[in-house]
């Protein structure tokens, strides 16, 4: 069957018929109007700090690293050459420990603390027990660190995700450096072109390179003549 034509009147007494209880009519004012969008920013951590640490003990040394990251990103890394002799849950805490010093003095309040010692943070946190005599006196001077802090968590996670401590450790292993000896802080860049590629310098009169070779500019130009 063919549907017939549905006049607008129809509509309208039928709405009238049936009034809706509590109808408020709509208000087609918008006073800010002049407001294309409206963005809300969710309150973050702008003060919060982490800190990733890690230690090495291998054949060719020991060592200890850690890296300071500030809230806009901005990274401080840290490596020490042990030159006495001990076990890898004692290079964690010194690592720990070296990192957290490097806080304080920074004036730092609030920190997020991450490491790949499951020892070091459950022993820290009071989940597990500390039985080892060597690590007592870590765990006591690590909690007497802590009450500096305004704020501080301490965060297991995989090594996977603590390679940039990991690599400070094992260059404070690998380096010669001699006793009292400082070296400056790395600097370490992104780059996604080879270096030669820099080479290649802006025209001073905005003309493209090519444009005193006259084959390419008698072919650049004939392009899009009429035949």
């Amino acid at each position: 069957m063919t549907r017939k034509v549905v006049k607008g009147s129809v509509i309208a007494d039928l709405l009238a018929e049936n009034p809706i209880q509590d109808y408020e009519a709509l208000d087609f004012e918008f006073p800010d109007e002049h407001i294309n969008e409206v963005d809300c920013e969710e309150e973050g951590p702008a003060d919060v700090w982490e800190m990733y640490f890690d230690g090495a003990v291998n054949l060719s040394g020991n060592g200890i690293g850690a890296v300071l990251v500030s809230p806009d990103g901005k990274h401080f890394p840290i490596a020490v050459k042990l030159r006495f002799d001990c076990t890898n849950n004692v290079a964690e805490y010194e690592a720990c420990v070296m990192g957290l010093q490097a806080a304080i003095e920074m004036k730092i309040r609030k920190l997020e603390v991450y490491g790949d010692s499951a020892l070091i943070i459950y022993q820290v946190k009071g989940e597990w027990q500390t039985k080892d005599p060597k690590l007592i006196p870590y765990q006591k001077y690590l909690l007497e660190l802590i009450k500096k802090f305004e704020e501080i968590s301490f965060t297991h996670l995989s090594r996977d995700k603590n390679q940039f401590a990991d690599a400070l450790a094992t260059l404070a292993v690998m380096a010669q450096i001699e006793e009292g000896q400082m070296i400056q802080t790395l600097k370490i860049k992104a780059r996604n072109e080879p270096t030669y590629c820099f080479m290649i310098e802006e025209e001073p009169d905005s003309k493209p390179w090519y444009h005193d070779i006259p084959i390419i500019t008698e072919l650049q130009n004939s392009v899009g003549k009429p035949k």
